[in-house]
């Protein structure tokens, strides 16, 4: 590497993977040796180091990018919702360098979005673009994902509505048709509509009682045992000839769409605010009541999070005390409610 003087004109030469690189700097030779010490630099970084300059990339390209990623990775429903996040997101980033967006223009979009739409699916749109700009420093875009600090909006506690034991009765009850197989699936494996109505016979082992589960949220297969209910209902529906769905029509094709007679038999059971998918809530936190451990809870409903199962944990305080109250037999603290209430203790 060297500074070189061409008439009144100054130069740098250096190499660059074995290519022999001249550019003209300007009249000053100082300027022309501070050149060749940034470009000194910036060689060490990259060939040394490990440090690369980022690629010029708008927000536009990016997304698109992610989007190909999305599709080929993700399933059907979560593709489509990176679609609806982009296509917001795009509306304040389209046409800027992602090296340019700052954690402060996250959190400035943030407090703009919540005046039009809920907490949560502010938090879905930043998720998504905390995941792409993840992707863009692997793909070698950025150095680092300066927006992973940025914070997520408190969202209100979820709802866990589930039945009681009255009501599963009730419901199973006034179902009438394919649609009372499907909510005993739904009630004895925890799996979600979309899951249910994408089964094929194919995935389910009558043999050694077990279901494979390969259509589902986080795109990975999970394993669920069938219990005696589900078995004897799996029996008596049995596959039909030229059917691979287990819940379709006459023509083979599966149910896309169970809302009405689902809400038909809600009704006649007189349940109110209750939607298919809290079957699923009930499946848990029947689990959950019956003293199952909530990492087994865990990997039945597939959540890739223990955060997730840990909603239903609350459940499980009344068996716990009851457990302990157990301790209390045969000793004088079993007796001490009966003191307090003036009912004679037997010696």
């Amino acid at each position: 590497m060297r500074t070189y003087q061409r008439g009144k004109y100054w130069y740098i030469d250096y190499s660059r993977k074995g290519r022999r690189v001249r550019k003209k700097v300007g009249t000053s030779k100082k300027m022309a040796g501070l050149a060749l010490k940034e470009i000194e630099l910036k060689i060490a970084k990259g060939e040394f180091l490990g440090i690369v300059e980022p690629k010029k990339v708008i927000f536009d390209n990016l997304s698109e990018e992610y989007l190909k990623f999305s599709k080929a990775n993700k399933t059907p429903k979560s593709h489509t919702r990176d679609i609806t996040s982009i296509k917001n997101l795009r509306r304040v980033f389209s046409g800027k360098m992602i090296t340019d967006i700052s954690a402060y223009d996250i959190e400035s979009y943030m407090n703009k979005r919540k005046d039009t739409v809920s907490p949560a699916s502010v938090n879905r749109e930043i998720s998504c673009m905390k995941h792409m700009f993840n992707k863009a420093v692997q793909w070698g875009y950025l150095n680092d994902n300066l927006i992973l600090s940025v914070k997520r909006f408190k969202e209100p506690p979820a709802r866990t509505r589930y039945l009681s034991e009255e009501e599963i009765g009730k419901l199973l009850e006034y179902c009438n048709g394919y649609i009372k197989s499907i909510v005993i699936m739904a009630l004895n494996t925890g799996m979600r509509k979309g899951e249910i109505l994408s089964l094929k016979w194919s995935d389910i082992d009558m043999k050694n009682q077990i279901i494979a589960v390969r259509q589902t949220k986080n795109n990975e297969t999970r394993i669920l045992p069938i219990n005696a209910m589900l078995y004897n209902e799996l029996s008596s529906i049995g596959q039909q000839m030229d059917t691979q769905y287990v819940f379709s029509h006459e023509d083979g094709s599966p149910y896309s769409d169970i809302k009405s007679p689902f809400k038909g038999a809600l009704k006649r059971a007189g349940i109110e605010n209750f939607r298919f998918h809290d079957l699923r809530h009930t499946f848990a936190s029947k689990l959950v009541m019956a003293g199952v451990d909530i990492r087994a809870v865990q990997e039945l409903m597939g959540h890739k999070s223990i955060t997730m199962t840990m909603k239903y944990s609350h459940l499980s305080d009344a068996h716990l005390r009851e457990a302990v109250r157990r301790l209390e037999v045969g000793t004088d603290l079993a007796q001490e409610p009966l003191r307090k209430t003036g009912v004679p203790v037997k010696r």
